[in-house]
């Protein structure tokens, strides 16, 4: 069996007693949690019923099918343990053998690791590591509290992995280094565009600017229904003449301008 970290010895012994358990039933379905990356577990515990299964955000099986508050004796605990597994580095690395891990050395250790076809994982605080066809890259895993990683069969670059905000590709996460998966679009960058390009077109001029030149509109000849309209300026321009607010001249030049309307 693998040794716990100082912080895993912890992890167990307080869930032991929060949950009346033993330590060994504890650490049967811690191992059971971390085989199944975080996201499901497949146990056999006295304690809690036999046989069982848990899966993150779905159904929680055990032997006894209607005792449900072991179900949610197990549903929780197994909650806390992918938790703890994903935040911290619950198991103590194994004794080197001479061999080089896989991931970059400044990561130190993972609480926990999988793979499967041609890929594989490893979490650490704030870092995902995954290697696909022997190429490295490290992702910041933001507030996400993994609980998970998973590939769908047959494809490369479809690694998923689950947290609080639910099932979440890892491509949509930002790189911090490598970049070489088969599928490494980083979400903080803009989205590309797919459609045929097209020419921007010069910045048309708005409409006076088309008209340089522009003149004020020829003055409107008064239609019949305004002819009136014309005489009664006329009878103001005498009103005006004849209080001394225009010269008789002025007079005459604007009525004559007036009745040339007409």
């Amino acid at each position: 069996m693998q040794n716990l970290t100082p912080v895993g010895q912890q992890t167990v012994n307080d869930l032991s007693c929060r949950y009346n358990l033993s330590y060994d039933a504890v650490m049967h379905m811690l191992i059971a949690v971390n085989n199944g990356a975080g996201s499901m577990a497949q146990f056999n515990c006295p304690e809690l019923g036999g046989g069982g299964q848990w899966m993150a955000g779905g159904m929680t099986m055990v032997g006894d099918m209607f005792n449900h508050g072991l179900k949610n004796t197990v549903n929780n605990l197994c909650a806390e343990l992918a938790n703890a597994l994903a935040n911290n580095t619950i198991f103590a690395p194994n004794p080197t053998t001479g061999s080089q891990n896989w991931w970059p050395n400044g990561l130190g250790q993972p609480s926990s690791s999988g793979g499967q076809n041609n890929s594989r994982y490893a979490l650490f605080p704030n870092r995902l590591a995954v290697e696909v066809n022997g190429a490295v890259t490290v992702y910041d895993t933001l507030d996400h509290n993994i609980g998970g990683v998973s590939q769908q069969q047959g494809s490369n670059d479809s690694l998923m992995f689950n947290s609080q905000y639910g099932n979440i590709s890892v491509s949509n996460l930002p790189v911090v280094s490598g970049g070489g998966t088969t599928s490494n679009q980083n979400f903080v960058q803009p989205a590309v565009n797919n459609a045929a390009p097209v020419n921007n077109p010069q910045p048309q001029p708005s409409q006076f600017e088309q008209s340089p030149s522009f003149e004020p509109a020829p003055s409107i000849q008064p239609s019949q229904s305004a002819t009136g309209d014309v005489f009664q300026l006329i009878e103001k321009l005498a009103n005006l003449r004849d209080i001394g607010a225009v010269t008789e001249e002025e007079y005459q030049n604007k009525k004559n301008d007036l009745l040339s309307r007409i």
